[in-house]
């Protein structure tokens, strides 16, 4: 494989040294972005984008095409894995995902494989790929999946929720059920997230959007312990370099001290945690990621840059930081506010790195 031209992302999440601080930015190919909706457009409908490989390859470089940033992540949607099981996913306009086979009884997990990711999933892994070719080693490429718990609230409720209601009625009754719906999740995504490895991806992310919706007790038994299954099987290897694994729940803060402890490399880090404290709690044990509150990039440009150095002063000197947003950037954002972002923790960041 070509050799990186810059690999400062994939060092600052191994904690080695750094010139600078690396940046990139969740969702950061999408809406926002005028060539992203123009290739929206061309693709019809969000499904055919996802998997028509050439397309997604396109709309993973665009941003690079257009910012400094020191990582490329795959262009593909997390409702991959259940749309391969069979659950019919489709988007409606406005509405988000919707499953036409939603999972509700005994029945309809037991119904439930694994999918090949070379058969089923063969459009992501091709994505792939086509993306590590293209981009001729000018940045790592990062691969990613849902985790369990996440995936399995989109499955059960059959769409986006605000309550959980169905999910979580599912966990507190019948607990054996979940878990074993958990089960097979956990092993689809340890298959899908390898194959992505194998195909080119050189550090992974596991998107826990729903955990922060969880009890303590109940975050533990049923999202903790299936990220650690994950992590524990992956392959952490490829072409003569480690490849790290992220992990990131959304309102998680509470739990850092227990997701350090998984064997994962980082964790993503949301805007409600304060990354000073973060570090003080896991120590040398992983790297961060994290975490600006991605609403500030509606801001003016002198107000973005003064909390890019407020966040680096949080986190200060060393290496173990990749700077992100603390969840994905906004459709509505203006394309010169991220630029304006991006340049601040390059030129910022320097200091802290001596």
């Amino acid at each position: 494989m070509t050799p990186l031209k810059n690999d400062r992302f994939l060092r600052a999440l191994l904690r080695q040294p750094v010139d600078v601080t690396p940046v990139w930015m969740m969702r950061q190919a999408g809406r926002y972005l005028p060539e992203y909706r123009a290739t929206r457009q061309k693709a019809g409908d969000f499904m055919t984008l996802c998997k028509t490989p050439e397309l997604a390859c396109e709309v993973t470089l665009q941003p690079l095409d257009r910012f400094p940033l020191d990582a490329a992540i795959l262009f593909s949607d997390i409702l991959t894995i259940p749309d391969a099981m069979g659950l019919g996913l489709y988007f409606s306009e406005g509405e988000g995902p919707r499953f036409k086979n939603p999972v509700r009884s005994t029945d309809d997990v037991a119904r439930l494989g694994v999918p090949d990711p070379e058969r089923e999933l063969r459009y992501v892994m091709d994505a792939v790929r086509l993306i590590r070719r293209e981009l001729n080693g000018r940045v790592p490429l990062i691969g990613f999946a849902g985790s369990p718990w996440t995936l399995a609230t989109y499955m059960v409720e059959g769409q986006g929720s605000k309550e959980f209601a169905l999910v979580k009625r599912m966990l507190f009754d019948e607990p054996k059920v979940m878990h074993r719906l958990l089960d097979v999740l956990a092993r689809a995504v340890t298959a899908y997230l390898n194959a992505q490895i194998a195909a080119g991806a050189q550090a992974v992310m596991v998107f826990d959007t729903w955990g922060g919706v969880l009890t303590p007790r109940d975050y533990t038994e049923f999202s903790l312990r299936y990220m650690e299954q994950i992590v524990k099987g992956l392959t952490r290897e490829h072409d003569g370099r480690r490849v790290p694994v992220i992990l990131f729940t959304k309102n998680g803060g509470q739990w850092l001290e227990a997701m350090a402890q998984t064997g994962c490399d980082a964790l993503g880090i949301d805007w409600t945690t304060d990354l000073k404290d973060a570090r003080a709690r896991v120590g040398d044990k992983v790297a961060l990621q994290g975490n600006m509150d991605p609403v500030i990039l509606y801001a003016a440009p002198e107000r973005i840059r003064t909390e890019v150095e407020t966040i680096l002063a949080s986190y200060g000197p060393g290496t173990g930081h990749v700077f992100n947003l603390g969840h994905g950037i906004h459709q509505h954002v203006n394309p010169e506010h991220a630029a304006a972002f991006i340049a601040a923790v390059h030129e910022l960041s320097t200091r802290y790195h001596h």
